[in-house]
């Protein structure tokens, strides 16, 4: 093994609270180990030889963004006149395909190419990591090591399955592999062979492809009669304490509300659907009503803004309009901002956790509970304007 590699992975573990206490070498050998002990035959092994740390994926993984990202920029960078036209044109030219998946799992096709592009740019961006390298580089640091040491594991098991070759299962820094993003054991879990050719292949192959994203969200509680959700207009006095997912209630009762489409018609009824009201941008943003097929999509992906932007991306290749109610001039606040706003919630009485820069659960609780205090719209969006009130409040 070259020395300087070596030496640039330790020193980038040096700021780590534990302390890893052997080599890589070594750590490497003890996992050769545990493979052969599964099962894992010598010719897929030979694929650890010479195996390095990849000193890009350990910046990568330590990277933190400078600013937190808006709904608005979010969605303009996937949802845009060309990738509207593309999913289209692919939707005609794989038609046969789509259907074929559709009529065994459920799964519309529309939704399947808006993950396909969403995920890898329509199969055009997977990633150029060695997946082997990146998940080893991961599985050595003390972090997460657990995690990321079965995913090696199960990536082994796939190429001793035969599935691909090492030098092939090419993936993001993370590990997530081929056109559809997916760790090694989601891979395991719910990979298709589509095209019935012995291999499951979700690089190459996009029968394997559609056939094991289709899998995964029919797995996952998708629902193939019906949408995923859509944007709805709030009355003057909605209670913003029912909005995020937490919160399911049946159409009839949002509808009671007096929630309506954007059109200002009202809500079609379907008895059994429940829904949540999703306000990615805040109360002066967009509302969507969003159905059980947004948590599917969320299972995919834990995200809010994911799960909204495979929707709408979906509902434009069909048709449908642009959202009708982006904010003008959304600022993000940078994390540094954000650590602040969290120092100024707790210094208050409001318990935001511990500052980290990051928007999470505790911090949208505490600042709904500052909201409800200032009698505000109790929205939970962390906002430049509400950091400016909150700044005012303490000073």
């Amino acid at each position: 093994m070259k020395l300087l590699p070596v030496l640039l992975f330790c020193i980038a573990f040096s700021s780590t609270a534990i302390a890893q206490d052997q080599s890589f070498e070594q750590w490497l050998e003890d996992l050769r180990l545990e493979a052969r002990e599964q099962g894992i035959s010598e010719t897929t092994l030979a694929a650890l030889d010479g195996l390095e740390p990849l000193e890009r994926v350990l910046e990568l993984d330590n990277s933190q963004p400078e600013f937190v990202q808006t709904f608005t920029r979010y969605i303009d960078l996937r949802v845009t006149p060309g990738q509207i036209s593309r999913g289209r044109n692919l939707l005609d030219q794989h038609g046969p395909l789509l259907r074929e998946v559709q009529n065994r799992y459920g799964v519309q096709p529309h939704y399947l190419v808006a993950f396909w592009a969403i995920e890898s740019n329509y199969g055009r961006a997977t990633g150029g990591f060695s997946v082997l390298e990146a998940l080893a580089t991961l599985a050595f640091d003390p972090r997460r090591s657990d995690f990321f040491r079965r995913e090696l594991l199960t990536a082994l098991r796939i190429i001793d399955d035969g599935h691909i070759a090492p030098d092939a299962m090419s993936g993001s820094w993370a590990g997530a592999m081929g056109q559809l993003q997916f760790l090694p054991s989601v891979f395991y879990r719910y990979g298709v062979d589509g095209d019935n050719d012995g291999r499951i292949d979700i690089w190459n192959s996009l029968p394997d492809v559609f056939h094991s994203a289709a899998n995964f969200l029919s797995e996952s509680g998708w629902q193939g009669d019906e949408r995923w959700g859509r944007e709805v207009l709030l009355p003057a006095d909605f209670d913003f304490r029912l909005a995020g997912t937490g919160t399911r209630l049946p159409l009839q009762q949002w509808r009671d509300m007096g929630l309506t489409q954007v059109d200002g018609s009202r809500l079609p009824l379907v008895a059994d659907m429940e829904a949540s009201v999703i306000l990615p941008a805040g109360a002066n943003g967009p509302a969507f009503l969003a159905y059980s097929n947004f948590r599917a999509t969320m299972r995919y992906n834990p995200s809010t803004f994911y799960a909204l932007t495979v929707g709408h991306l979906a509902d434009r290749y069909t048709g449908g309009s642009a959202i009708q109610r982006m904010p003008e001039n959304e600022q993000a606040l940078s994390v540094a901002e954000v650590r602040e706003l969290q120092e100024r919630l707790n210094a208050l009485g409001y318990d935001s956790g511990e500052p980290d820069g990051r928007v999470g659960r505790m911090t949208r609780a505490a600042i709904r509970a500052w909201q409800d205090d200032q009698d505000l719209p109790m929205d939970g969006y962390a906002s430049g304007q509400l950091l400016a009130a909150i700044r005012a409040s303490g000073d």
